[in-house]
């Protein structure tokens, strides 16, 4: 296939990507808006209100991995249809666990919508995968900001979704699920449609096409005996654990704050409508500057967009505690989505750097296996922080984590500069 056909068919398939990530995100939104809310009111404890969302992240963290091998056997278009497929049941579970007022099935929705997430996140790399090396952070942009059309949708479907169910009902809670289970499944039909040829297979060509990128230079030379490492060697590998380490913490520092924020301000009298405005401001944050990020990791550099990432969750963390207003949270909260946009589109691109087509999917699913672990720990570690401490003091630890991969890709970047002088 000619160079134009196969930019062409990357194109295509970036496209394609983008349309299921607004979708599925719109859902995954939707439904992050109200989960420590449900899980206080089903649970009657505020110390749970963080556990449904830890569940849905480790359910995506341990399936992640699982996915990784799924991609591989039977494609990313077939893999992608699976974990939508997988996100409207989860939907349809929550949904009537509200309804009925069972936490435990309830959990059981959490899971199954977080097995879909870890599906629909690894989609990134498609894209990464089928475009050539100097495009790779836009690639990755391109889908990510995907996420800007969830943020709009998602949380402010909360409220009126709320009130059409309330017609029936039912517990305006559960209007979300509803509305994520139907974005789930447009998603779905999308993908199965329209990702077509397989990225997996246009992968292997643009590999073959465009030998530079750094896995292929160290074969070339050398420095590598086989095109297949395994997983762990892949991550001793520095920069893989510059970009690994700087996708944990900034996930983890994003959920720790972002998670608990939504019973911060109901707790401070705030409406559906003021708490889906703060929440809207902060997945705006995560996503509408995609763009901007994708190009700075191919023209600037991915350590140099992961560091500015890593100092902006600094700051978003401890603007977070100045007030509980609408204003200076809903600044806060989009500061920290900044912040976790650069560090993970700066890391997911400078860890497809390392990688040959043989490795992506595994490697991938592992990466995305830590950050999911992660994120639920902070999830999780959230509510009981919360309960006990309060929230500012939970902002302030995780302004203290954000500053790991600061200094991480600090000292590597020294440590590069004097391999280059040397």
């Amino acid at each position: 296939m000619n160079t134009n056909n196969l930019e062409s068919i990357a194109r295509k398939i970036t496209g394609i990507l983008f349309a299921q990530q607004s979708l599925a995100s719109a859902g995954f939104i939707a439904a992050a808006t109200l989960n420590s809310i449900v899980g206080k009111e089903l649970s009657q404890n505020a110390s749970w209100a963080g556990v449904p969302t830890a569940v849905y992240l480790l359910a995506g963290a341990f399936s992640a991995f699982m996915w990784g091998y799924v991609y591989d056997a039977i494609g990313r278009r077939k893999g992608l249809t699976t974990g939508l497929i997988s996100g409207v049941i989860g939907s349809g579970v929550t949904f009537y666990a509200i309804a009925i007022h069972s936490f435990a099935l309830f959990m059981v929705g959490m899971i199954l919508t977080g097995i879909a997430n870890a599906a629909v996140q690894l989609g990134r790399f498609a894209a990464a995968e089928v475009n050539k090396p100097e495009h790779r952070g836009r690639a990755i942009s391109n889908v990510v900001i995907g996420g800007t059309v969830g943020s709009v949708i998602g949380p402010f479907v909360a409220g009126p979704a709320g009130n059409l169910v309330n017609t029936w009902e039912i517990d305006p809670l559960a209007g979300a699920y509803l509305i994520a289970a139907i974005l789930f499944a447009i998603a779905a039909v999308v993908v199965f449609i329209g990702l077509r040829p397989d990225p997996r297979e246009i992968g292997k060509e643009v590999a073959e096409k465009y030998p530079e990128t750094i896995i292929r230079k160290a074969q070339a030379s050398g420095a590598l005996s086989s095109s297949k490492r395994s997983v762990f060697e892949i991550l001793r590998q520095p920069a893989a654990m510059v970009a690994v380490i700087s996708m944990v913490l900034g996930q983890m520092v994003m959920v720790l704050v972002m998670v608990i924020t939504s019973l911060h301000m109901h707790d401070h009298q705030h409406g559906l409508t003021d708490i889906s405005a703060v929440i809207a401001s902060h997945t705006f944050g995560m996503f509408a500057f995609s763009i901007i990020s994708g190009r700075l990791a191919d023209s600037w550099g991915r350590e140099k967009v992961i560091l500015s990432g890593a100092i902006t969750l600094v700051i978003a963390c401890i603007a977070a505690t100045i007030s509980p207003d609408v204003l200076p949270l809903g600044v806060a909260l989009f500061l920290l989505g900044l912040g976790w946009n650069f560090c993970f589109v700066g890391g997911s691109t400078l860890l497809a750097d390392q990688l040959s087509p043989a490795e992506r999917a595994r490697t991938q699913g592992f990466n995305d296996l830590l950050v999911g672990l992660a994120s639920a720990f902070g999830s999780l570690e959230s509510g009981f922080i919360f309960a006990s401490l309060g929230y500012n003091m939970m902002a302030y630890v995780s302004a203290g984590f954000a500053l790991i991969p600061i200094i991480v890709v600090i000292v590597w970047m020294i440590r590069k500069s004097k391999l280059q002088i040397a």
